[in-house]
């Protein structure tokens, strides 16, 4: 198995597709949190633990989310890989996944975060890099991961020190939660069409789009900056609520 190369410039080629996908997906998680904050503040009343539609609209927005980590992996390691860029946000992402768990520790206590979605790009970005040299071996051992993680349970993994892994009997007690199963078989998929699309059978459709309406513009720059907004949107909506909650208390 031959190394990656290195890439000696830090200059990389972004796609406005995928900016924009992720885009759709922080809009999407806005719209969620949003809502999930409006019911903690008691200005709706809805079940965000066991109503489906609630359900399901997350797994799409994490699903969403994790699969174009992959292909963001397939489409960075493509030519090269630049270690520089690459520690730099995988040190960005270890930092705010430990900042999200001592706030959610501060704000939830016994609900706080542990392996959330920050948590698990983190390790998904550090492990996918053993797979990104491969093609259709991703969309096999993908998808079998991702039956196995929400097929087979085991008493096992509900050890305090294995929950991180999924495969558990139960949720575990946490306000976010994104287990190493299924969901690094999303991840998987993900690098399996970032390449299928980009590199084993290019899409010019995909790769030289590019569009200027304003809708565009906003999801590519949301896109762009995923990481920094999925950090602000939270201590602003619950901000800007608790605020509300106090001026009509």
């Amino acid at each position: 198995m031959r190394p990656l190369p290195v890439k000696s410039s830090s200059t990389k080629q972004r796609y406005l597709i995928v900016d924009v996908l992720r885009g759709l997906a922080i809009a999407m998680m806005f719209h969620y949190h949003f809502s999930f904050d409006l019911n903690h503040f008691g200005f709706i009343q809805q079940d965000f633990y066991r109503d489906p539609f609630w359900l399901n609209y997350r797994t799409l927005i994490v699903s969403l989310f994790l699969a174009l980590v992959g292909v963001s992996l397939s489409l960075a390691t493509r030519r090269s890989f630049n270690p520089k860029s690459y520690f730099r946000r995988l040190g960005m992402l270890v930092f705010f996944a430990a900042l999200v768990s001592i706030a959610s520790y501060i704000q939830f206590s016994d609900r706080m975060i542990f392996f959330g979605i920050l948590h698990f790009i983190a390790v998904a970005s550090v492990l996918g890099l053993i797979f990104v040299r491969f093609y259709r071996l991703n969309l096999i051992l993908g998808a079998g991961l991702v039956i196995l993680g929400n097929q087979f349970q085991h008493l096992a993994f509900n050890q305090p020190w294995l929950q991180w892994v999924g495969l558990m009997t139960h949720k575990p007690f946490t306000e976010d939660y994104v287990p190493l199963l299924p969901w690094f078989g999303v991840v998987l998929l993900g690098i399996f069409f970032g390449k299928l699309f980009f590199e084993k059978q290019p899409q010019r459709w995909l790769i030289n789009w590019q569009s200027e309406q304003p809708l565009i513009r906003v999801l590519s720059f949301g896109g762009r900056h995923s990481l920094i907004i999925y950090m602000l949107h939270q201590p602003l909506f619950m901000g800007l609520l608790y605020l509300i909650s106090l001026t009509i208390s």
